[in-house]
C-alpha cells in the first residue's frame, strides 16, 4: 500500500466517526484525533482562531455544546500523505442543528493538516469555512 492508501484507510475512518460524535453534540473522538501540542492551530468555520491544545480543546468543548440532532458525511477532493505530513481538502455536509434550533442544511470546506504522533496521524491543524458564491464564469 501507498502512504495515501494506509493514511486513508487508518485515519479517515476514524476521523469520520469522530465528526459524527462531534456534530451529535460529543468533541471527545474529535478532540481525541489531535495532536495536543504547543503548535495545533484551529480556524474554526463558527469564528474562532485559536493556537495551542489548551485554548483548541476548550473551542471543540464549547462548539460540542452547541450541536444536537445533526447528521454530517465527509467529502474528500484531495488526500495527501508523505511520511512526516499528511493532508485532506474537502467538505463536511449534512444537516445540522445549532443551540437546539431546527436542523439546517450546512456545508463547511474543511482542510486538515496531519503529523505522525505516537503510531497515528494526529490533527494539526483545521480550517474550516463558509463557502462563498462562486462568481466565476460558468464551464
Amino acid at each position: 500500500m501507498s502512504n495515501v492508501e494506509d493514511f486513508a484507510a487508518q485515519t479517515l475512518p476514524r476521523q469520520q466517526t469522530a465528526a459524527d460524535a462531534m456534530f451529535g453534540g460529543d468533541p471527545e473522538p474529535f478532540m481525541a484525533m489531535w495532536s495536543q501540542a504547543d503548535d495545533v492551530t484551529l480556524f474554526g468555520a463558527f469564528g474562532p482562531c485559536k493556537t495551542g491544545w489548551p485554548a483548541v480543546s476548550a473551542t471543540f468543548r464549547w462548539v460540542g455544546t452547541r450541536f444536537s440532532n445533526s447528521t454530517m458525511r465527509t467529502e474528500f477532493e484531495t488526500v495527501h500523505a508523505g511520511t512526516d505530513l499528511a493532508y485532506t481538502v474537502g467538505y463536511e455536509h449534512g444537516t445540522v442543528s445549532i443551540d437546539g434550533a431546527p436542523p439546517q442544511p450546512l456545508t463547511i470546506r474543511i482542510t486538515h493538516v496531519y503529523r505522525p504522533e505516537q503510531g497515528q496521524w494526529r490533527i494539526v491543524h483545521r480550517h474550516g469555512d463558509f463557502a462563498p458564491v462562486d462568481e466565476s464564469p460558468g464551464d
